[in-house]
Formats: structure tokens, sequence, C-alpha cells
């Protein structure tokens, strides 16, 4: 299904009811508009991409391997072409799809031993892809990048049981940034990589366990933002990095709320954030002013 709002009020609409579809989604909406959405047909155990253009939906099979296409994450590059990353479920492997004007190409980027889960992909300036994903093996979080010619593969965290609910993006130089949990200390963590090394923080633990459900996004002084879910209070929380010191609040306490967070930020830099709320069953939005 699909939400809008039109600065008035919220509609609804089906984008796709064919079989047991719509898990894992990630939307991605073009300059002119058009509508991309990736993700996994539980039924047929495919990975599904939608396109609306001009008012009518396209549909098509990525991946029509068994059980493959869960934890999506669709980046469009500077040609509108979509690129997705997801996971192999019967292979435990890390995979990468790309639209090439004509079909889809499919490469498996880690088969390490589960790796490719909760995975995150942005593009950089010159299109080539990097994504974030949790090696559930060995309990870390792993980065890829593809360099132009091959994919290189690199541990970022692997000091605990770390690196679910991962979520990347690239400041203005390329760099990376990663928000991700820490289930052995219930915390939230971020990982940047201003050189060649890698820094990690942790940005809350409060003696309570947050961090569920990470959503990044970097404003325009590539500051982050994160949105996430202390489980310990049911709430969904908020962490931003001021320059200085991280500061962080919660967002929704109205019963249990705050799981299957997305983030983003408007062009004056307000906060929006989607997430679900599961005493009620509902979709909530929360918008900061």
């Amino acid at each position: 299904k699909l939400a809008t709002y039109d600065g008035t009020s919220w509609s609804t609409e089906t984008i796709d009811e064919d079989g047991d579809v719509g898990t894992y989604t990630s939307l991605v909406v073009d300059a002119a508009g058009g509508l991309h959405i990736s993700y996994h047909d539980q039924g047929e155990g495919h990975l599904r991409y939608a396109h609306r253009a001009g008012g009518q939906w396209t549909f098509s099979v990525v991946d029509d391997s068994v059980d493959v296409g869960l934890y999506t994450s669709l980046a469009l590059d500077a040609a509108g072409r979509p690129h997705i990353s997801y996971y192999d479920l019967p292979n435990g492997d890390l995979k990468y799809a790309v639209w090439t004007g004509t079909a889809w190409e499919a490469v498996t980027v880690d088969s390490g031993g589960d790796a490719g889960y909760y995975t995150s992909l942005a593009l950089d300036s010159q299109g080539w892809p990097h994504i974030s994903y949790t090696d559930w093996t060995n309990r870390a979080l792993k980065y890829a990048l593809w360099n132009g010619t091959d994919w290189e593969v690199s541990t970022v965290d692997d000091t605990a049981s770390v690196g679910l609910y991962s979520s990347l993006a690239l400041d203005s130089a390329d760099r990376p940034h990663i928000s991700y949990y820490d289930f052995t200390h219930g915390a939230l963590k971020y990982a940047h990589r201003p050189e060649d090394t890698w820094s990690l923080l942790t940005v809350e633990n409060q003696e309570s366990d947050v961090g569920y459900y990470t959503s990044l996004v970097l404003d325009a002084a590539d500051r982050p933002h994160i949105s996430h879910y202390d489980l310990s209070h049911g709430d969904l929380r908020y962490s931003r990095w001021t320059g200085s010191a991280w500061q962080s609040e919660t967002v929704d306490s109205e019963g249990n709320v705050g799981v299957y967070s997305s983030i983003a930020l408007d062009a004056a830099g307000a906060v929006h954030i989607s997430y679900y709320d599961l005493g009620s069953r509902n979709l909530h939005y929360a918008r900061g002013r």
C-alpha cells in the first residue's frame, strides 16, 4: 500500500494485491515525482519492483529465485535507474540488482555465511553502490563498496553482537555514515569513516534497550539524525548530532510505538518520521517543527 499526504489529509491506495506481497518495502521519489518501490513477494519468494509514472503502475520481478528479496533497500542513480540491495535467504547471501535500461542484472556481493540481513543502500557521486548490512553468523556490522571494478567488503564493527537494523547514508564527500543496534549492550551505535578508518560511537543506551529499527539521514551540514525504537519503554526515539554532542529525545510514548521507523528531512530541515504502532496496529507519522 501507499500513503500520501497532500498538505491537508492522508490518502491511501493499494498498489499490489497479487498474492502475499509488500514486505520489506523501500520507496524513492524521483525528480519528476515518479514513485519507485522495491518489496518482497512472500507468496512466491521473489524480489519485486513497482514504478509509477504518469499515473500508471508497472511491475516487474527483479529476482525470481526462491526466498530472495528480504531487507530490500532501493536507490536511484543520476539516470533514474533503480539499484536494490537485498538478502538471499536460502544461500545466506547479500545480493545486489540494478536495472540496466533493458533488464535486471543481479549479483552476489557477500556469501560469507548468513550475510545480508538489514541491508541499506546508497549511491555515491559516481553512481557506485555502498551497502551496510549484518553478518548474522559473526554478529557483526559489515560494509560493501563497488569501486568500479570489484566489490570491497569489510567489517565495520565486531566488538560485540552488533550491526542489526543498519541504516546507511553518504555525506557530501561520499563518506559513509551508519546507524545500527548493539544487541550486547542494548545501545544505539553510529559509525562513520572520515578518513581510512572507522570511528565507532555509542549514541544512546541510558540504561534502556534502545536502537532497534534505526533509520539515518544527514542534514545539509552532513550531521546525522536517527530515529529508533526504545524497547524498554515502547517509545519512538530521535537522536541527532548537534556538531558537538548527541541529543536524544522521545518523540512518541503513547502506547507501544516506534518499530519500523523511517526518517527524512525536508528542504527546511524539519524532521519527518513514519513508524508502526504495535498496540493499535496502525501506521503513524510524526513531524518535528
